[in-house]
């Protein structure tokens, strides 16, 4: 069933960051619904991602604002994100010292109903504004958690400007260590 069902997904770069990449699946649609591969270990090989050795799945609701988050090495992650159900505006924020793209942003809409994969490599910060009543979000990582590597941004950071689309006058739900997070320029970055 699988070389029937299956089918390579198609690959993209999100914006300037040639190796951040939209994957999205081939989806078999019927009057049933549809059916796809969430995850093949071959053809994800494959695209050249590295194995993966945790799954995380968060519940938000409207208006929550989860990261900016990375871990610092040696215990960096690579994270492959999707929007199990509902809509959330994914973020990616370079923090590799030696990049050109340093401090840059890219957002891209996950959404549940049309199935798609967001690759962060180490060395991004990673957060997501939920826009749907609920969203449910799956991702997978290629280091566990590690509470003395981990570290955030300031989602609001002027530095970074990151258009959230929240609503005019709308403030973001966010966690105790979400709100505390310093900007960009605060941060002597790891990678």
């Amino acid at each position: 069933m699988g070389a029937e069902v299956g089918g390579r997904p198609s690959v993209r770069p999100l914006g300037a960051f040639p190796d951040v990449l939209l994957i999205t699946p081939h989806v078999h649609h019927d009057p049933r619904g549809f059916f796809l591969e969430r995850w093949n270990e071959h053809v994800f090989a494959a695209l050249g991602l590295p194995p993966f050795v945790q799954d995380n799945h968060s519940r938000s609701r409207r208006d929550t604002l989860r990261g900016l988050h990375f871990q610092a090495p040696p215990h960096a992650q690579g994270k492959l994100v999707s929007a199990m159900r509902g809509r959330v505006f994914d973020v990616a924020v370079d923090l590799r010292s030696a990049s050109p793209m340093f401090g840059r942003w890219a957002g891209v809409t996950l959404d549940g109903d049309e199935p798609a994969w967001l690759w962060l490599p180490p060395g991004f910060a990673h957060g997501f504004l939920v826009l749907s009543d609920v969203a449910d979000v799956l991702y997978k990582v290629t280091g566990g958690y590690a509470p003395q590597a981990e570290g955030g941004l300031a989602w609001d950071d002027p530095d970074l400007d990151i258009d959230w689309p929240l609503e005019p006058g709308a403030a973001p739900k966010l966690s105790a260590k979400d709100a505390t997070w310093p900007p960009l320029a605060a941060l002597r970055s790891p990678f």
